[in-house]
């Protein structure tokens, strides 16, 4: 249980503030870049008609989240926003699962992961309402259906901010915290190793999904 809140940082001083870096985040993040790396460059490398396992398993990705996309918006745009849903996706998917292999956590267990991923989705999806509808036609949605409206439209879209990242935060956590201390109870005997592979690999997977798919609306709203 000693493990619960343990958190290794690195405080750096800036112009009379300090700034907080937390170590584990930032590594285990970088591994899982590494990791996607690893996996495009064995997926892409040698394509062939027959496809190997690695290739079937990327081409499924690309083939499901460019359908998905291009349902959500148009084919065009499911074009252009595509490559951005297929990283999102797999990023998610493979910080979620990390928590699998020994001594590693989930780089989305950090309030910080998911929060910044909520931001960029949020600024994309503003960026693309502008330039789809011009900065006007954009504006005006806030004043509607009545001129008073614009600060709850305002605020309901700061909301989805909110509600996208502690979602899937906290799916992320409960799901940690619940292992650490059914493993504590039982002294990790049975229950604990059911319990990870529920919540790492069948929730993981359902929240990478989830978040992905909510900034795949997110945008199409914006655009439409």
């Amino acid at each position: 249980m000693e493990e619960l809140g343990k958190i290794h940082q690195l405080i750096v001083p800036f112009f009379g503030h300090t700034m907080t870096f937390n170590l584990e985040v930032i590594l285990m993040t970088w591994i899982v870049f590494i990791a996607l790396l690893i996996f495009g460059f064995f997926a892409a490398r040698n394509k062939r008609v027959i496809p190997g396992p690695v290739q079937v398993v990327g081409e499924l990705f690309i083939a499901q989240l460019y359908g998905l996309t291009e349902d959500a918006m148009d084919k065009e745009l499911g074009k252009k926003y595509g490559p951005m849903v297929c990283a999102l996706f797999m990023f998610l998917l493979f910080s979620n699962w990390s928590g699998l292999l020994p001594f590693m956590e989930e780089p989305t267990k950090d309030l910080n992961t998911p929060l910044s991923l909520g931001l960029m989705g949020f600024f994309i999806a503003h960026y693309a309402g502008i330039r789809a509808k011009g900065f006007k036609g954009y504006i005006k949605e806030y004043f509607e259906p009545i001129f008073f409206m614009m600060p709850l439209n305002l605020i309901g879209e700061l909301a989805k901010v909110v509600s996208i990242s502690f979602r899937l935060f906290g799916n992320i956590m409960g799901g940690s915290i619940i292992i650490l201390v059914v493993s504590h109870l039982t002294y990790s005997v049975l229950l604990p190793p059911f319990l990870n592979a529920f919540f790492t690999i069948f929730v993981g997977a359902i929240q990478a999904f989830v978040f992905t798919m909510l900034t795949i609306v997110y945008i199409s709203v914006q655009v439409k």
